[in-house]
């Protein structure tokens, strides 16, 4: 079966920046990607208090899952930012960008938390992405 994605701002809704507020997907596989962490495939910290190095890695590590069910960031349908210091959102928009289709963007929550479960990790990714 093949899947359906649509992309959907109603316009009695505010005007999204940078996100999408419905995705309606039909059909295909659904993947859930657990929260990545700007932390390299040896386990080390990438961006010691540098959130756009951090942000970069966290892409990094999106792509990397995504690829190994045969995805890619045009699959991607939600994702999940968790900072520790949400004032930085527009440094993780600018990395995010690189990598997602801007002109259909996933539905998309951010949340500033007090603390991530490593010291000196200052973003967490989730992502939900439908396969055809």
């Amino acid at each position: 079966m093949k899947s359906e994605v649509r992309f959907l701002n109603p316009p009695s809704l505010p005007r999204p920046a940078g996100y999408t507020h419905i995705v309606a997907a039909a059909g295909g596989t659904t993947i859930f990607v657990s929260g990545q962490v700007p932390l390299d495939a040896d386990g080390n910290l990438v961006g010691d208090r540098d959130l756009r190095a951090q942000a970069m890695q966290v892409f990094r590590n999106l792509q990397v899952a995504l690829e190994a069910v045969g995805a890619d960031f045009n699959s991607v349908v939600k994702l999940g930012f968790y900072f520790t210091d949400i004032s930085q959102i527009a440094v993780v928009r600018e990395d995010r960008d690189q990598f997602m289709n801007t002109a259909n963007p996933p539905a998309s929550t951010a949340v500033e938390v007090s603390r991530l479960f490593r010291e000196g990790i200052l973003i967490e990714v989730d992502a939900i992405a439908v396969l055809s």
